[in-house]
């Protein structure tokens, strides 16, 4: 097969999806592997790192777009690429098409097979593919609202653990998978008095064990919520419901239970924000304030780290690259259930049913 990896060009996205070591391993296979000239540079990756591998350089996205039969990406398609990608072309990234109708509508034109990271799954549910970025956002969730508590950044001024004689900041974290396991477990180590809340016992059951002493769980619900807000300094919105758009847990109304100079980070903007007030924000120009409330709401954030990004992510999607690669996406879909799940878009159809849902358009169950 024919393998193409863009340089993506989302703004401030400094991760690439395939790592030389990946395209030796494709090469190995005999499969051709074309990248895009300095596409792995900002990961650390220069152009001789994948020459060195096997695969071979071309000038501009046009470029790997024409030739290759399988588009390997991080992150989705913007509008600048849409004309680029061709009718029965296999493209494999993060979708997130549910809180993206114009996205969603051009592939369908598109006529491609859009193969979803965020979607795949585990035979126990998990999401092998969301896992390692979800790691790398919950930590650097908390990480970046530190940051905006201070005070020359529009926050109130406050140092998430505190001296000894002042108290730490209070941080509640919304959703209790791997973005708010790993969120709480930052802002523990940082000193923070951590509130992790969710709908599932059985999950705050397995965090009560697990957790640091500073770490508390709280059942999520609005009533529940509205009584941290007032003491709470930091809020990081952790939900998922996966393929789906993100429920609003805090409504603009609830932001006057705050103090100004709070912060919220929406992990969850990928998916439309789990904030009514949120929507997506750049590396370059990261917060908006509401009702005197900062607002973080990057939909790339781990492109800021992107060579701890694109290592952990490559770990994770390469097995899957390979399968695709050598057997074909049909095939390869028919072997393994959970990559199946990954398929969004076939076709012109739309075959997963929560896009489908979220814009009121008919799912289809052929491939």
């Amino acid at each position: 097969m024919i393998i193409g990896i863009p340089k993506e060009i989302k703004n401030n996205e400094n991760r690439v999806a395939l790592t030389p070591a990946g395209a030796k391993e494709l090469v190995t296979r005999g499969h051709t592997v074309y990248v895009q000239h300095t596409a792995g540079e900002n990961s650390g990756f220069p152009d001789a790192a994948y020459e060195a591998a096997g695969a071979q350089i071309l000038p501009s996205i046009g470029d790997v777009y024409k030739i290759a039969e399988m588009i390997v990406k991080v992150k989705e398609p913007i509008a600048a690429e849409y004309p680029l990608v061709r009718k029965g072309q296999l493209v494999f990234t993060y979708f997130h098409f549910a809180s993206d109708e114009k996205l969603t509508l051009a592939m369908m034109e598109s006529g491609s097979i859009c193969l979803a990271y965020e979607t795949v799954e585990n035979p126990d549910g998990t999401l092998p593919l969301l896992i390692p970025m979800s790691e790398v956002a919950g930590r650097m969730s908390v990480q970046e609202g530190a940051r905006f508590l201070e005070k020359p950044q529009g926050g109130k001024g406050i140092l998430l653990g505190g001296v000894p004689g002042v108290k730490p900041a209070k941080v509640l974290v919304l959703g209790g998978g791997v973005v708010g396991h790993n969120g709480a477990l930052m802002a523990a180590g940082m000193g923070a008095d951590v509130t992790i809340a969710d709908i599932s016992l059985p999950r705050l059951r397995y965090l009560d064990e697990i957790m640091p002493a500073n770490v508390k769980t709280l059942y999520s619900s609005t009533h529940n919520i509205e009584q941290e807000l007032p003491t709470t300094d930091l809020v990081i919105g952790a939900v998922l419901i996966p393929g789906a758009k993100a429920p609003h847990l805090i409504t603009q109304e609830m932001l006057k239970l705050m103090k100004k100079g709070s912060v919220l980070v929406d992990v969850a903007i990928d998916q439309g924000g789990c904030f009514e007030t949120s929507h997506p924000t750049t590396h370059a120009d990261p917060i908006f304030e509401v009702e005197g409330i900062v607002h973080y709401c990057v939909a790339n954030i781990p492109g800021a780290v992107p060579q701890t990004s694109t290592l952990a992510l490559t770990n994770a999607t390469l097995p899957y690259v390979l399968k695709l690669a050598d057997k074909g996406w049909r095939k390869a879909c028919e072997e393994d259930k959970g990559l199946a799940l990954g398929l969004n878009i076939v076709e012109g159809n739309i075959v997963y049913p929560a896009v489908a849902e979220a814009f009121e358009l008919p799912c289809s169950t052929a491939l």
